[in-house]
Order: C-alpha cells, then sequence, then structure tokens
C-alpha cells in the first residue's frame, strides 16, 4: 500500500503533528515496539481513519505509523495504533495514557491506547460483524462468498452483537482483546505489507478441516488498489492484514505455564508431551496437504547452510562464550551440508515457523491446539512463508522443554529428556515418522535455534543465558 495513496485518509493532516511528541516518548516504551534502544527522530504517515469522530466523550482513531530510526535500515517500522481521544481520561485508564495534546486538532485533549477501553474495543468488533469498509480499512468474515473456511456461508449470528471486550494485559509482541469469551483478536502491532501468515496459514487449515487450529471467524486489512475482491487483497504485495478474530478457547491452559505447574508439583509431563507431537504432527500434515511442498536437495539445501553458518559466526562475535564451541557447532551443519551431497534430499513445506510451548493451548477436555503462525517477526515476511522442514519447529518445541526444565531449581534431572522422547514418539505416532530417525537434521535446526537462543539471552535476559550455553556444550559435543 503506497504512502501516497493512503495519506488521503479520512483525518485532518495535522493528526499527527499533534501526535507526535507524545509517540515520541510513548511508542520506545511499549512491549511491541521493535527498535528498542534507538532513538526515533521522525514519524510518518501511512493511513489514519477516523473510526469515531471527537465528542464530548469520545474520539477514536485507526493509525498506521511509521517510525524513522536512522540507526536501523530502510524506511523504518510500521506500527498499528489505535488512539482513543477524551477530555479527561478515567482512572480504570491511567495504565493506557499516552499523553495530553496541547496543539493540533486534538488540542485540550488527553490521548491513550484505545484497546484497553471497551467501547472502542467494541467498535471493531461491530465493524468486523457488519463487514464494514472505513477508509483504508476493510473488516471480512466468513460469508463473503469466500471459501476461507469450513463453516460455510455463516450469518451475521455468527458474531452476536454486544459481546464486552477486555484487553488481555499479559506482556505480548502483538496485542489481545477476548471478547465475552466467544472470540479472541490478536491485533498485529508491527505490520508489514503482504501476505500475512498468521492469517494466510489458518485459512488454509481451515480449509482442510484441521481441528489444532482455531479457524479464523473474521480478519481486518487494508484496501489493495482499490480492488474488491477479498481474494486479491489478501494476497496483495501492498495490502497490510491488521488482525484476524479467531475462536476463544475458555478454560484452555497456556503450554508454557502448564508444564510450569506440572514442573512445580513434581508431575509428570511426558503424556502431555505426547499428545503435543500429535497435534503437532496433525497441523504438519494437514499444511503439507494444503500448500505446496518442495523437495530440497543439495543446490537447495547449501544457501540454508550457509545461512546458519553466518548467523553462528556473527553469534561468536556478538557473545565472545561461544568462541570455544563455535567448531563442534559448525560440524552440525556441515554434517547436514554432506550428507546433501551425497544426494540425500529432504522434504519441505509450510511450517508453524516460531513454535514452543507460549503457542500452545491445552483445552479442558486434554486437547492441544496451536497458535500464533506469525512466524518469527524480526525475520522478513517472505523469508517467512518459505517452505522449509518440519525439524525446524520439532527443533523449537524441543529446546521449549529445555527452557521449561532450567525454571526450575533445582532442575529436575531427566524432565526435559523425558519430554523431548515422548513429543517425538507422538509426533512418529501421528506423522509415521520418528524426527529422530533423521538426526543430522534435527541437531541442525535445534543448534541454529539455540545459537539464536543465545544471541537473545545475552542482549535482553543474560541471568537466561546458561540455558542455551547448555544445550550449545550439548550440540558441539562430537557424536
Amino acid at each position: 500500500m503506497s504512502e501516497a495513496i493512503t495519506r488521503s485518509a479520512t483525518t485532518s493532516p495535522d493528526l499527527l503533528t499533534s501526535l507526535e511528541p507524545l509517540l515520541r516518548e510513548w511508542l520506545p516504551r511499549q512491549r511491541w515496539f521493535a527498535g528498542k534502544g534507538r532513538p526515533v527522530t521522525d514519524f510518518s504517515l501511512v493511513a489514519a481513519t477516523e473510526l469515531l469522530p471527537v465528542t464530548t466523550q469520545l474520539g477514536l482513531y485507526h493509525l498506521l505509523v511509521r517510525a524513522h530510526q536512522p540507526a536501523l535500515q530502510g524506511l523504518g517500522d510500521c506500527y498499528q495504533l489505535l488512539i482513543g481521544a477524551r477530555e479527561a481520561l478515567p482512572p480504570r485508564l491511567a495504565p493506557a495514557l499516552i499523553g495530553h495534546v496541547d496543539r493540533g486538532p486534538l488540542t485540550g485533549r488527553t490521548v491513550y491506547d484505545a484497546l484497553y477501553d471497551a467501547r472502542p474495543a467494541e467498535v471493531l468488533l461491530e465493524a468486523m460483524r457488519t463487514r464494514a469498509r472505513i477508509g483504508a480499512l476493510r473488516f471480512d468474515r466468513h460469508g463473503d462468498g469466500d471459501d476461507k473456511g469450513t463453516a460455510g456461508d455463516n450469518g451475521e449470528s455468527e458474531i452476536p452483537a454486544g459481546l464486552v471486550a477486555r484487553v488481555v494485559t499479559a506482556e505480548q509482541s502483538n496485542s489481545s482483546i477476548i471478547y465475552g469469551d466467544t472470540f479472541i483478536l490478536k491485533l498485529l502491532r508491527r505490520v508489514v505489507p503482504g501476505v500475512n501468515p498468521d492469517l494466510e496459514l489458518p485459512l488454509a487449515l481451515a480449509r482442510e478441516g484441521c481441528p489444532r487450529v482455531p479457524a479464523p471467524v473474521a480478519w481486518i486489512h487494508t484496501d489493495a488498489t482499490g480492488t474488491t475482491d477479498p481474494d486479491a487483497e489478501l494476497n496483495a504485495e501492498d495490502s497490510y492484514v491488521l488482525g484476524v478474530l479467531q475462536p476463544f478457547v475458555r478454560g484452555a491452559a497456556d503450554g508454557w505455564e502448564l508444564a510450569l505447574r506440572e514442573l512445580a508439583k513434581g508431575e509428570d509431563f511426558s503424556a502431555e508431551a505426547r499428545a503435543l507431537g500429535r497435534a503437532t504432527a496433525e497441523v504438519h500434515l494437514a499444511l503439507a496437504r494444503a500448500l505446496p511442498t518442495v523437495t530440497l536437495g543439495h543446490a537447495q539445501l547449501r544457501p540454508l547452510v550457509d545461512g546458519m553458518i553466518d548467523r553462528l559466526d556473527a553469534a561468536v562475535q556478538t557473545v565472545p562464550a561461544l568462541h570455544p564451541y563455535a567448531s563442534g557447532l559448525r560440524s552440525a551443519y556441515e554434517a547436514l551440508a554432506d550428507l546433501a551431497a551425497e544426494g540425500r534430499t529432504w522434504t519441505a513445506q509450510r511450517i508453524h515457523g516460531d513454535l514452543h510451548l507460549g503457542q500452545c493451548l491445552r483445552s479442558p477436555s486434554g486437547e492441544w491446539s496451536l497458535i500464533d503462525f506469525e512466524g518469527e517477526p524480526s525475520k522478513p515476511l517472505a523469508e517467512r512463508r518459505l517452505p522449509q522442514p518440519p525439524a525446524r519447529d520439532i527443533a523449537g518445541m524441543l529446546r521449549s522443554f529445555d527452557y521449561a526444565a532450567h525454571s526450575l531449581h533445582p532442575r529436575p534431572p531427566g524432565w526435559a529428556a523425558l519430554c523431548r522422547a515422548a513429543y517425538c514418539a507422538g509426533y512418529a505416532e501421528t506423522a509415521g515418522r520418528d524426527p529422530r530417525t533423521d538426526p543430522v537434521l534435527l541437531r541442525a535446526y535445534e543448534t541454529d535455534k539455540a545459537v539464536y537462543e543465545v544471541v537473545y539471552e545475552a542482549r535482553h535476559r543474560p541471568d537466561w543465558l546458561p540455558v542455551p550455553m547448555s544445550a550449545v556444550q550439548r550440540l558441539a559435543a562430537p557424536g
């Protein structure tokens, strides 16, 4: 979506000017702001839409704003903001405060993150329920003449009116709103143009009837070049996917929190890990049916291995503690390249891309679901949409069990190993193939993940650095 087109939105051109001093202070403090540690020097307006006109009570604006940071290459990241404007902010909204405006069309008003306010959040749900089109925003859902789900041509009753909204206050890289324990809306904060896997993959899985991923009920995106074809808009490289509404799994337990609770009680988690392995395999099989797969031979695998080696070399420069293990870690990658040079091939397909215990939900009935198919947000969208070996997802889960075990002191001996083995066994029960029967591939992807973790922890959570470093020691060892 070109900035020149969308700048002609339904708000005053002075709006961003009035908000800029406040956003400069507020935006970098948000959990989902990607450019931390680097000053924001300027903002530009990508799109602006007035959702509620400013009255004595409340005004509501939807903004796509690009934050310019000279320390970063490129145009700067684009963020989705829902800005509320009131004469005075009630105490319950104090945590959402952005600031008080002293210039421009909102002079004298207090502005705040409107997702924390039930009324603005309900405006979004009503727009999806009625398939609204407001300015550059388009709100779509099942029943728009598409075939994007298994629910068929759903009537207006699929999204009831009047559901009460509440924001999820846990720290996330995006924002989520729950509507009456019936739906959950994930709003992407840092947005990029193009096909977003967080909508693309759940829609594909819904077509396959895969029950392990909640099917999208509705979604928010931007117009693309004036087309009225929903498929064209969702697939357009100049359109933004902004949010996805899915059924809320009432009473579900987050996989990470569940594992920590069982650990604290001294309970075995291997049965859950086995069930989670089966669920992962179901999703992988459904994705392989729904979307194209490719064969990776030597020519295709060598660039993947080179990328792993480049990431390792950069990590060693960033975290000197890796240096003694660099040769052993590199051998994990070269062993994979050697197999490919001998003629070995692998199948690559669309995968989750950022799988760990926190991306899994267990329902009260014991069924596991996988959520958040956005992939690693720090990676370019095109890279996140590439077919990859399922071993990458599996390696992410194996590392997650290791992290869970290290969260308890003293660490329970053998807990992570039991979970890892049970997860792989469960995967084999459904997929017909145990990931451990391809140890070279699995070791390479687990090594790549552990190296990434070392850099992340060194930068953000030094106290956690021993967790991936213990994996590095194991993975670098001969044999």
